[in-house]
């Protein structure tokens, strides 16, 4: 019995050994694995690229919303306000153009004859119509109104820069013992000083002597004659008349 007792006490320790060894190579992989779970980062990657398809419909969203500002910008534009002046080549009159959001009226005068134009403004080209055959046509922009006036059978061009009061196109109405009266005016300031004025007034198809304008503040009353005073307006006053 005590020559078996260290055999039995070797074998017994040479299994625990084993054993020991076996759960030390059955636990190993398991470290291993549990350590590339956690470090191999790839796969955090491709589960954020998974989920990004769940954003692309915003994307696609945010690419659709400016077209209705596209469409809207290719929409016709007019201009807002402005008031043109100048003079008619090969004729020696004057003309005078104001726009306000579109609506389009113009003016000639020679002092002899006159002619009253309205229509619209469309990125920045007029067409004005008249009496009878009477036309205007041109292209508004850079400070300057060009174009061409048609009066009479007659053709001419023009160029009118911008201007500002008390430069300017006026209108003024009455009644004359029982007829109505229109006059109109044309005011622009010369370059070297004062101003240049020419205006027509007229009762029904009779011309009558039109009085000259306060120049530095022509919406002032002037007297007709006698028995009538005149009121001149500016554009902003009139213009809705003229429509």
């Amino acid at each position: 019995m005590s020559r078996l007792g260290p055999v039995i006490t070797l074998t017994a320790g040479a299994a625990l050994a084993v054993g020991l060894g076996v759960a030390s190579i059955t636990a190993t992989p398991a470290a291993n694995t549990t350590v590339a779970a956690t470090s191999n980062e790839p796969p955090a990657t491709e589960t954020a690229a998974a989920a990004e398809p769940s954003a692309e419909p915003a994307a696609t969203a945010a690419t659709i919303t400016p077209e209705p500002t596209e469409t809207a910008e290719a929409a016709p534009k007019t201009i807002d306000k402005a008031d043109y002046g100048g003079y008619v080549r090969g004729n020696g009159g004057l003309i005078a153009i104001s726009t306000r959001d579109g609506k389009t009226i113009g003016y000639f005068c020679d002092g002899k004859s006159e002619a009253w134009f309205k229509g619209n403004e469309k990125d920045g080209k007029i067409t004005l119509r008249g009496f009878g055959a009477a036309a205007v046509g041109g292209t508004l922009g850079g400070g300057k109104a060009t174009g061409w006036l048609k009066i009479g059978g007659k053709k001419w061009t023009f160029a009118a820069n911008t201007v500002v009061k008390p430069s300017g196109l006026y209108r003024a109405t009455a009644q004359v013992r029982g007829a109505k009266l229109r006059a109109g005016w044309i005011v622009l300031k010369r370059p070297q000083g004062g101003f240049t004025q020419v205006g027509a007034a007229f009762v029904d198809e009779k011309q009558l002597q039109i009085p000259q304008l306060n120049a530095y503040q022509p919406t002032a009353p002037v007297p007709l004659d006698d028995d009538t005073t005149l009121y001149p307006k500016d554009v902003d006053g009139f213009i809705q008349e003229m429509q």
